[in-house]
């Protein structure tokens, strides 16, 4: 393991990781149903978990629209709106363009300084673009115009034939601009960032695959961060270098997914462990297996199970074998600094969500956004289609407040069964995932045939076919809601003050687990022996 000095570990395991996100982007090729797959968490420990939607708007000459950052929620200025925008649901619009991001952050030196925060490009980019190369067009043509005003940012953007990562950087406070580089997936493959820049050497010679600001080298260059032929740059070396923290909480969740789906590839741990000098990750492998929308959202369930960063088996899990740790990731003993790990499935996930976009059938019946509330290892997904005329009422934006709890808030009931698991992971996590099972698989079941009616309708009256998928979504999602909130009000009972009941609903007293016990008499044997008189 790198050792790193005290500060610049704790400098290291700042708000990059601690509001980190994770993507996980698969190509049409690499589906068994021809589907591009792109899922996406949303990890803050303070923002408020809702499903944003935009109606289709017109707009007259003239009109401007107010930039609001996404974070911190800032009037950073206005733009002109087009003649019209499309209407989006989430991270999704009505042309199954999809977008997600994280963020590396890379050099102090380059953060943005303009007006456009990467929020407001995404949500920008879903109301103008029809494809993800238009997207990619629209926020960069943007950038081009009003500056970047983030740090830096990987941004997943797909559509029912393509997938791309775009990465991109500022250019510091004397300048407003970006550079950026963009790349499409082969065909067949799969990847996933987490909160490092991972676009290294890239085809200079290939506009259908790969795109980049002209100055992406230069720019380099002119700071001292790149000397070599131009065929030898890295964007990732050059912009946002790796350290201890950025493979060992970052590159490490990326690790996760591969070894999960190809692990005939038998990728080695040494790099994410923290050496930079070991094999780096490829950007993108083939996996194993041709994967569903539900092997997604099984491989953003993970707290690397079976593996050395296995999160259940350390005393600090708890006699219940809990897979989380709470903030802060470093900490300090005896002069030593350490790290907890930072896993796919964490505790401050806001929402999440696995997008499924498929060509050949009408955008709105095409594009589902498969949408959740808070951790994605006990939450359920919920089918939002791209025909979504009107959001749900508990999960919609502006619904609910992060500062008041609220019973009929999707947000707030997910996250009182999470939180109320956490106190014995092992046994109430069974009871939350039957239920998920349940909700999911009835959901995926009903696909087909909630497909096949909004086909009908469609081809009669394509609004009618919307107005049956919202009904069908809102319906859906204010069930899951009711669920979840018997699901917590069961957890209470069964669980209640240590007992467990029994299918009988007999209290019964289960004991710690045999290896739990033997810590305790190790720690403490001496004090709680029982000695014979």
């Amino acid at each position: 393991m790198v050792r790193l000095p005290a500060l610049l570990l704790l400098l290291a395991l700042g708000a990059p990781i601690l509001d980190a996100c994770t993507n996980v982007l698969v190509s049409k090729g690499a589906t068994k149903h021809g589907a591009t797959l792109l899922s996406y968490t949303d990890d803050s420990h303070s923002r408020y978990g809702e499903l944003a939607f935009r109606a289709r708007m017109k707009h007259t000459p003239g009109t401007l629209r107010d930039v609001i950052d996404w974070g911190s929620g800032a009037f950073r200025g206005r733009i002109p709106e087009p003649s019209e925008t499309y209407r989006r649901m989430g991270n999704m619009n009505e042309f199954q363009v999809a977008i997600g991001e994280t963020t590396f952050g890379g050099r102090k030196e380059v953060e943005g300084s303009g007006m456009l925060d990467y929020g407001s490009l995404i949500y920008i980019a879903l109301e103008r673009a029809k494809t993800a190369r238009e997207a990619i067009q629209v926020i960069t043509n943007l950038v081009d115009q009003f500056g970047y005003g983030s740090s830096g940012e990987s941004i997943s953007i797909c559509d029912p034939n393509e997938a791309w990562i775009l990465e991109i950087v500022g250019k510091g406070k004397a300048d407003k601009g970006a550079v950026w580089v963009a790349l499409k997936l082969p065909d067949g493959t799969m990847s996933a960032h987490a909160n490092q820049a991972r676009i290294r050497q890239f085809p200079l010679k290939d506009p259908q695959n790969c795109t980049y600001s002209k100055d992406v080298i230069s720019f380099a260059r002119e700071k001292g961060w790149f000397k070599g032929e131009d065929k030898d740059f890295s964007f990732c070396q050059s912009y946002a270098p790796w350290n201890f923290s950025s493979l060992r909480a970052c590159e490490a969740r990326v690790w996760s997914v591969f070894r999960r789906a190809a692990p005939s590839l038998k990728l080695p741990i040494d790099f994410v462990k923290g050496d930079p000098t070991a094999t780096p990750l490829p950007i993108w492998i083939k996996p194993d297996q041709k994967l569903e929308t539900r092997d997604l959202m099984e491989l953003m369930r993970d707290h690397f199970e079976g593996t050395e960063f296995d999160m259940t088996q350390d005393v600090g899990a708890g006699p219940y074998q809990l897979p989380y740790r709470w903030r802060p990731m470093g900490f300090k003993v005896d002069s030593q600094d350490y790290i907890h790990e930072r896993a796919i499935s964490t505790q401050q996930t806001a929402w999440s969500f696995v997008a499924e976009l498929r060509s050949g059938l009408p955008n709105a019946i095409g594009g589902v956004l498969w949408f959740g509330m808070d951790d994605t290892y006990s939450t359920c997904y919920v089918p939002i289609y791209a025909g979504l005329l009107e959001p749900p009422p508990s999960w919609r934006e502006g619904h609910g407040r992060w500062d008041t709890f609220s019973w009929d808030s999707a947000f707030w009931v997910f996250n009182f069964v999470s939180n109320y698991t956490y106190s014995r992971y092992s046994d109430m996590i069974q009871d939350v995932q039957a239920v998920q099972r349940e909700l999911e698989g009835r959901y995926f079941a009903d696909q087909p045939e909630i497909e096949r009616q909004a086909q009908e309708l469609y081809r009669q009256d394509p609004r009618s076919a919307q107005e049956f998928l919202t009904s069908y979504i809102t319906q859906t999602a204010e069930n899951t809601v009711a669920r979840w909130r018997k699901l917590g009000e069961s957890l209470i009972w069964k669980y209640l003050d240590g007992n467990v009941r029994d299918a009988q609903g007999r209290v019964t007293h289960p004991p710690y687990r045999p290896e739990w016990n033997r810590r305790i008499v190790q720690e403490h044997g001496e004090v709680i022996k029982v000695r014979k008189p």
